[in-house]
Parts: C-alpha cells; sequence; structure tokens
C-alpha cells in the first residue's frame, strides 16, 4: 500500500502543447508520454480545443471541476461530460474535440496501453463506510472530495486529492469517509 500525496504530483505540458496536466503516477516509474503502460493525471482545461492524440491508448476521462464539456470522438455521437457524469471510456487514438460548457474545467484521465493493459473507473460518493477488496494488478482510490480513513488500526487519512495505491490483489480495505466523501476507484489489470 502507498499513499499518492497531492502535493507530491509533478506538471508537465501536455502532449499537443496547449495546457499543462498534473501526473499523479505512471507506470512503469518514470516512463514517458511513448512508452507508459498506464497512467493517471489531472488537466486544467482553459479552452476548447482537439485532444492529444495517443496511439494504442484507451482513455477514461472525468469531470472533477468546472462545467463540463462536450466531446466530438470521430466515430461516436457527441457526449456532454458534467461532474454528475458517469466517467468516460474511450479510444484516445480517436481524433477528439472539446467544447468547455461555461469556463475553465479539470479533468481526470485513466489512460492504458491497449497491448499491455486494461481498466475500468468508477465514482462513489461515501456517506457509509465501504468494504472494498482490491481485484487488479494495480488498485487506486483517488479522493476527489472531502476525506477518508483507510483501515481500522492504524489508520491512513486521504486528503482531497490524495491517492491510495494498491499493488496486490486481494487485499481488502474499509473505506470510512469523514463525513462525506467523493472518490474514484480505478482498477488497473495487466495484460
Amino acid at each position: 500500500m502507498r499513499i499518492l500525496r497531492a502535493s507530491d504530483y509533478r506538471s508537465m505540458p501536455w502532449k499537443n502543447g496547449g495546457g499543462t496536466t498534473t501526473e499523479i503516477v505512471v507506470s512503469p516509474a518514470g516512463a514517458g508520454l511513448d512508452d507508459f503502460d498506464w497512467r493517471i493525471s489531472m488537466a486544467r482545461v482553459e479552452a476548447g480545443g482537439p485532444f492529444s492524440v495517443f496511439a494504442g491508448i484507451d482513455r477514461t476521462l472525468s469531470i472533477l471541476e468546472g462545467e463540463g464539456m462536450r466531446l466530438s470522438i470521430a466515430g461516436y455521437d457527441s457526449v456532454d461530460l458534467t461532474r454528475a457524469s458517469e466517467p468516460l471510456f474511450f479510444p484516445a487514438d480517436a481524433e477528439t474535440e472539446a467544447t468547455l460548457a461555461a469556463g475553465p474545467i479539470t479533468d481526470l484521465n485513466v489512460m492504458t496501453r491497449r497491448a499491455r493493459a486494461r481498466h475500468t473507473v468508477r465514482r462513489v460518493s461515501l456517506s457509509e463506510p465501504l468494504d472494498f477488496i482490491a481485484e487488479a494488478t494495480a488498485t487506486l482510490v483517488f479522493c476527489h472530495e472531502g476525506g477518508i480513513q483507510i483501515g481500522e488500526s492504524p489508520t491512513v487519512a486521504l486528503n482531497a486529492r490524495d491517492t491510495l495505491w494498491l499493488d496486490e490483489a486481494g487485499q481488502t480495505f474499509r473505506l470510512r469517509p469523514q463525513p462525506h466523501a467523493v472518490v474514484f476507484l480505478i482498477a488497473i489489470q495487466n495484460d
């Protein structure tokens, strides 16, 4: 079990140069944009425009802050994403254009290289404790809003934007909101 603190995340320019992203974690450690197996990041989007294209990558996008955006993805119907929307899974190598609904947004991106890994992302609002089993090669709990306590004794605290990283399947944990929290449960399975 590892705790990734928001204060330790690193910022870098977008692949297309149109903004910056905050990298939460990448695997393998130190991998760049062309050789990661999987990557989790947040991006501040100030204006609409084309997304960076990532060949051979699948992506899930969720809105963390702001009024949302409309995505036009080649080969798909346009989709409106808001903070209330379910995370959206789509191929990162499809041409994608974003139109902001009303001002800047911050999003959460989970990306996996198709030939090496696959992922799922769930948004969960917690007002009661949640018992949860890590069933993937890597399971991450991103605390979006509020705070959570993990475990019974000793406990570990996650504050907003902190991440718990479990790198072994079968681990069981209790997530206790303090007093309410919104988390993203991210499961990554290496192929």
